[in-house]
């Protein structure tokens, strides 16, 4: 059995499976209109070019192996024949035995010849079936790791805002899950539905051309079949489109769930995250069971249609043997053809519910592609810069909630100088970092870096010149050495070291057994968080950037670390535009200008001595923060 077929639903009742059906149609009150989403597939059409000598070789391959099925149902014919000939001869020779024994034996090797052509005739219908999946197969395979290729480079391009927006669970859903049910069309669909279409062609275009009368009777219950196919497919659709909504929030609870999980050890709550999982387990498979419901109507409305086209053909074609229209080998004939056709009546049903999976995932696939990125640029400036930040009248406001977190800010810093940017929590300054990396984009004023509009720059060349510490430390689950040199990977030992000293890293990673090799959890969670921190400040040292934007990066190190920390950086901010943003007033001690965010606003700047003398907000912090530090000490 090929990989798809395991997917085919199973034999139910057959009262059963319709009262199923109808429960479902009335009680679920769904409507049968489906909606139009299969031309969401159409966006495949471009990978079918592509891989078009695939797609064809595919398509001979699948004429040839239906032709020689059906040669077999040619050799019955003359098989039944040649016996009902025998039967009416064999008599007419009682009374000459040598030539009724050689008769016989004419007819014995005639039947026997048939069988071994009816053999070699299934063996040469495997040879073909097996090239038939060597190549549409093979091309889903190769359109599935294309296909993923471009979701991922897609949702590498796009900018941070849709990331705000979408969970990473239904994210992953789409690449794997959601690809998965578009390789079942690409794959097993196309190749059975080559099949099918080709099978039923052949097959009643053979038996048009023995007799056509015959032939309308045996095919009569099959525009029945095809109304029931269609009422159904209304339902599926919908169906699957609700399982693959239903198993993306799963997927989203569980990743989730395991990145929290020490949170959750810690609170002692994993009796309530499991309750949590499985009322999320259990919506997927009722959806799942419904889809099961419905598609348990294909086969037993298969099963009946064929079995009273089997009952037409019998009746109506012995009625013709007696008007000698046709012979006994012809009846045989076309039963073999009504059977032959079974499986494409049985896979149209699969092969629809399949389509119509697949056109959901699709959907959902295309809605991610066709995300466009805001942030690109306008003249792809690249050239090395100097580190002159211009900010002018800049606002920003989060679209996805409509948060105001920036609001008119002037601010110029001169190339090399050191500026910190203070507030507490929620006053923008997280936002401030992001817009100069250009991770986002102002909604008001302007950015200039060397009297340059930065949406000018080249993003890869402005991002390649910055030095960026985020305040969430995200370390790769890989070796320490491979986490500092993430931004530089020809980074020299000499220049690995100097970059985790700068940092007061190093003295960690020599009591480490592996040292620069130690392979850290994921996220990092084999360090410290002091321990992460500073592996994120060595990766950004390790880029000499032109820029450094140290995003509160010293909060998880203690007092005395820190010191240590901010003396190495004096050496390496020197001659470098620094940015330095905290909550503490400690970290500012060593910028040429201070600026104080409240609220989004800047209310005071100044040097730290001029902030002191204004006993303003800067003041307030410094003694407050002064005031905990030696109570600390006490």
């Amino acid at each position: 059995m090929y990989e798809g077929d395991r997917n085919l639903p199973a034999y139910p009742n057959q009262f059963q499976g319709f009262w199923l059906f109808w429960q479902l149609r009335f009680k679920c009150n769904l409507n049968t209109n489906p909606p139009n989403n299969v031309k969401d597939l159409a966006y495949l059409n471009k990978y079918f070019w592509k891989y078009k000598g695939l797609l064809s070789f595919g398509i001979l391959f699948t004429i040839i192996s239906v032709l020689f099925q059906i040669i077999p149902a040619q050799l019955v014919r003359y098989a039944f024949d040649s016996v009902s000939d025998m039967i009416k001869i064999y008599p007419l020779y009682d009374e000459f035995e040598n030539q009724q024994d050689t008769i016989y034996e004419l007819f014995a090797f005639s039947v026997l010849l048939y069988g071994v052509l009816i053999v070699i005739m299934a063996l040469i219908r495997g040879v073909f079936l097996f090239m038939v999946r060597q190549t549409i197969i093979v091309m889903s395979r190769h359109i599935e790791y294309d296909l993923k290729n471009e979701i991922f480079k897609q949702y590498q391009n796009l900018p941070l805002s849709f990331y705000r927006r979408n969970n990473t669970g239904d994210l992953m859903a789409r690449i794997s899950e959601d690809v998965n049910h578009v390789r079942m069309y690409l794959g097993p669909v196309v190749m059975y539905g080559l099949s099918m279409l080709i099978s039923f062609t052949l097959v009643v275009s053979f038996m048009l051309s023995i007799h056509i009368k015959l032939t309308v009777f045996s095919l009569l219950p099959l525009p029945i079949l095809s109304f029931g196919i269609y009422y159904i497919n209304s339902i599926v659709n919908r169906q699957s489109t609700k399982i693959q909504e239903s198993l993306s929030q799963m997927t989203s609870f569980v990743q989730e769930a395991f990145s929290g999980i020490r949170v959750l050890k810690s609170f002692v709550r994993e009796d309530d995250s499991y309750q949590q999982f499985t009322l999320h387990s259990e919506d997927y498979k009722v959806q799942s069971l419904k889809l099961a419901m419905v598609n348990a109507l294909f086969f037993p409305m298969m099963l009946l249609l064929i079995g009273f086209s089997t009952i037409l053909t019998i009746y109506v074609g012995g009625i013709e043997v007696i008007d000698g229209t046709i012979t006994a080998g012809n009846i045989a004939e076309f039963i073999i053809y009504i059977n032959m056709l079974t499986w494409p009546v049985a896979a149209l049903g699969w092969i629809s519910s399949m389509a119509q999976r697949a056109a959901a995932s699709q959907k959902r696939i295309n809605e991610f592609l066709q995300e466009e990125n805001d942030i690109i640029s306008t003249e792809n400036i690249s050239k090395s810069i100097a580190g002159k930040i211009t900010l002018r009248n800049v606002s920003f406001t989060y679209a996805d909630s409509g948060i105001e977190a920036l609001q008119n800010i002037d601010m110029q810093i001169n190339a090399g100088e050191t500026v910190a940017i203070l507030g507490t929590t929620g006053s923008g300054k997280s936002t401030f970092a992001n817009m100069l990396c250009r991770l986002y984009d102002a909604t008001e004023g302007e950015i200039l870096v060397d009297d340059t509009p930065i949406k000018n720059y080249n993003l890869d060349s402005l991002r390649s010149q910055l030095g960026y510490v985020p305040q969430d430390v995200f370390l790769f689950s890989d070796s320490i050495r491979n986490n500092i040199r993430f931004g530089v990977p020809k980074l020299t030992e000499e220049e690995l070291v100097q970059a985790s000293e700068d940092a007061d890293l190093q003295g960690n990673i020599e009591q480490f057994p592996k040292g620069f090799d130690t392979e850290l959890g994921e996220r990092g969670i084999t360090l410290s968080g002091g321990q992460k921190q500073r592996v994120s400040i060595a990766r950004a040292i390790a880029r000499n950037p032109k820029i450094m934007i140290l995003d509160d990066c010293l909060s998880a190190v203690d007092t005395k670390t820190e010191n240590t920390i901010l003396n190495n950086l004096k050496r390496i901010m020197k001659n470098r535009t620094s940015i330095v943003i905290s909550h503490r007033v400690s970290s500012a001690k060593l910028a040429d200008k201070i600026y104080v965010l409240d609220d989004g606003k800047i209310v005071e700047n100044g040097t730290h001595q001029e902030l002191i003398n204004q006993n303003g907000t800067y003041k307030e912090l410094y003694d407050k923060q002064l005031q905990s530090e030696e109570e600390a000490v006490s």
